[in-house]
């Protein structure tokens, strides 16, 4: 079975030691915490791609600090063979709002994770604690 392959961009946004997440609103996964985040255009690179993302599904303007991650397991999205392209940010200005492809939005300490999550986002937040030197003890 062929499945169209894609690469996409995931902006891992910490704020005083709290990661971004949003509330999917449909498709798969509909109703599970993930990571902000989506395909890159042709005429951008990841680290744009990354930062289009995060402010048309957050409403922030951030930075890209550094690279976490290429993510490219065939399972981590059962639509398509989805390669990803992790960033850590920080997040610059702007105020947080949902587009239409999230229900809710919130910061989420590292200690309190929601149990619902979508891809493998919890993998790429685990893989983040360890650059922010937090130990997997706080992770659920």
């Amino acid at each position: 079975m062929s499945r169209n392959r894609i690469c996409a961009v995931d902006p891992v946004i910490v704020k005083e030691n709290k990661i971004l997440l949003i509330k999917r609103a449909f498709g798969i996964f509909k109703g599970y915490w993930v990571l902000p985040g989506g395909k890159i255009k042709p005429e951008e690179t990841a680290e744009s791609a990354c930062i289009r993302e995060a402010k048309e599904e957050t409403g922030l303007d951030v930075e890209v600090v550094k690279f976490l991650g290429f993510y490219d397991s065939p399972e981590r999205d059962p639509e398509k063979h989805a390669i990803s392209l992790a960033f850590l940010c920080k997040p610059l200005k702007g105020d947080l709002k949902t587009n239409s492809e999230a229900t809710e939005i919130k910061f989420f300490s590292f200690q309190n994770l929601p149990e619902k999550m979508g891809f493998d986002h919890r993998k790429i937040v685990e893989d983040a604690m360890k650059v922010l030197g937090l130990s997997k003890e706080h992770l659920r």
